[in-house]
């Protein structure tokens, strides 16, 4: 023994040996990581397991120890991941093609049930993306394209996050958020019939509120009219000799002294002729005549 220790050769295999036993035996599991060991294929135990709100440095992360050759470790990441959907087409109730690139973001709450239904992470997001875009496709299809510029929008990501988070649970996934990043419609004419489209629509809505302004404008009016005729009738009613030189006295106004546009009288004369027993002068004859 004491000879082999003494060759260079079999000292450095010794070493080697002990190196590949510890790194076997012992391993570092990171925060950003969950473990599953694995024996012969089979799942034994979980190491840092993702726990929602769980502190800083209490996760179960550091050393961490298996039966050399034996247990492997299957890594599993426990950051949100996320899976992306680029120029998917989806038809419109209102009979238009969108061109949509949309995401979502999903994390590993369960390492377990992931390693059993998926085995890697790569085919838990192959499984997603398909799901991504069906989800999307059934929940714009139900909308009009105007729809996803109103409040709604909110409401069509939740029901596809919940949609999509029913497979994800099956692959121990929890998706976090969904977000559609653009939503246009082709170039050319598609483009230009829908703006069209829109600016038609918004021209038959202000003319419809101009109407309706219109409308409410001749009935005030109205009512205003028939409340100065009530104002005029009551103070008939209370003197109707006084009422009849208030009237006269204002037609005199009008008819004898003609205004320019700034109110102001004219610098030239204007002359009536009439009768002095007109009974339009009556008013200048005075009570009695």
């Amino acid at each position: 023994m004491t000879r082999y220790l003494k060759s260079p050769i079999a000292l450095g295999l010794i070493t080697l040996a002990l190196l590949i036993l510890v790194a076997s035996t012992f391993a570092i599991v990171p925060e950003t990581k969950q473990a599953v060991i694995v024996r012969f294929g089979e799942p034994q135990r979980i190491l840092n397991k993702y726990r929602p709100n769980e502190p800083y440095g209490r996760t179960g992360a550091g050393l961490a120890v298996r039966l050399p050759f034996l247990e492997q470790i299957v890594w599993i990441d426990k950051r949100i991941q996320s899976i992306g959907m680029e120029n998917q087409q989806v038809l419109s109730t209102d009979q238009l093609r969108l061109q949509v690139d949309a995401f979502a973001r999903y994390r590993i709450v369960d390492p377990l049930r992931m390693y059993i239904s998926a085995g890697t992470e790569q085919r838990v997001s192959d499984q997603l993306k398909p799901i991504l875009s069906s989800a999307l496709r059934n929940e714009l299809g139900r909308r009009p394209f105007a729809a996803l510029l109103s409040p709604e929008r909110g409401q069509m990501m939740d029901n596809i996050q919940s949609a999509l988070n029913r497979v994800a649970r099956q692959y121990g996934a929890e998706i976090v958020d969904v977000r559609i990043k653009r939503a246009d419609l082709p170039d050319g004419t598609p483009l230009d019939s829908a703006f069209q489209r829109m600016r038609t629509a918004r021209e038959q809505e202000a003319r419809s509120i101009e109407a309706q302004g219109y409308k409410q404008a001749q009935i005030i009016r109205a009512e205003a009219d028939a409340e100065a005729a009530a104002t005029y009738a009551r103070a008939f009613n209370q003197d109707p000799d006084f009422y009849d030189f208030y009237r006269a006295m204002q037609s005199y106004q009008l008819s004898f002294i003609a205004e320019t546009a700034n109110g102001e009288p004219p610098r030239g004369r204007t002359g009536i002729i009439l009768s002095p027993n007109n009974e339009y002068l009556r008013q200048f004859r005075g009570s009695g005549r």
